[in-house]
């Protein structure tokens, strides 16, 4: 064995007992409050690949969108393909600036808040998205304290994964994880439009 090969193998066994002290001090088992925010892509796409990793656990899932409409979108289509393990409501009435309808939208939000303490209660689920709650909570929709509530006293096992840029310094308090996805370049800005099977 070479000099450098030897020296290889020995810094990836000290990092390998370093890595192992690591995962052996890790005990709480517990469900998850995770934030995904920012102007960055991915937000929604990163919690249905985690939906999807959930139901090759074999575990049902919930997803209740707060915003978008009831148009079609290649992940709804798929995960309904599992059948009884996905529970999904569409209960937005679309963006915002579409609407322009202020009580509307705090109505379309209040009947999704509701759905989603619907399927918090439901002790079949296992993992919950809020998809694009953030924005509801950004524009006031629905009360940041009610929410925050909810999801602070939600079932211990249950894990919940909530979207939307300008996530709440409230929410993001009490989760467990937040992620902050940044924009460093975007294809929508350089002119090219919304395409299936990459936005929706």
């Amino acid at each position: 064995m070479t000099d450098d090969a030897e020296r290889h193998k020995s810094k990836m066994a000290k990092r390998k007992a370093v890595q192992d002290a690591e995962v052996a001090s890790k005990t709480i088992e517990k469900g998850v409050l995770l934030v995904h925010t920012g102007p960055g892509k991915g937000k929604s796409t990163a919690a249905f690949g985690l939906a999807l990793r959930a139901l090759g656990h074999g575990w049902r899932i919930g997803v209740v969108q707060f915003i978008k409409g009831a148009w079609q979108t290649g992940e709804r289509d798929a995960l309904m393909r599992f059948g009884d393990q996905v529970s999904w409501h569409t209960m937005g009435e679309g963006f915002t600036w579409e609407t322009q309808d202020k009580a509307r939208d705090i109505a379309a939000a209040t009947r999704a808040f509701a759905k989603a303490r619907e399927l918090m209660a439901d002790p079949t689920i296992r993992l919950l998205i809020l998809d694009e709650l953030n924005i509801a909570l950004r524009y006031d929709y629905l009360p940041v304290d009610e929410v925050v509530e909810a999801l602070r006293n939600r079932r211990s096992d249950l894990h919940v994964v909530v979207t939307g840029r300008n996530a709440k310094p409230e929410l993001m308090a009490i989760a467990d994880g937040v992620t902050d996805m940044g924009a460093v370049k975007h294809h929508f800005a350089a002119g090219i439009k919304a395409q299936e099977g990459i936005e929706f």
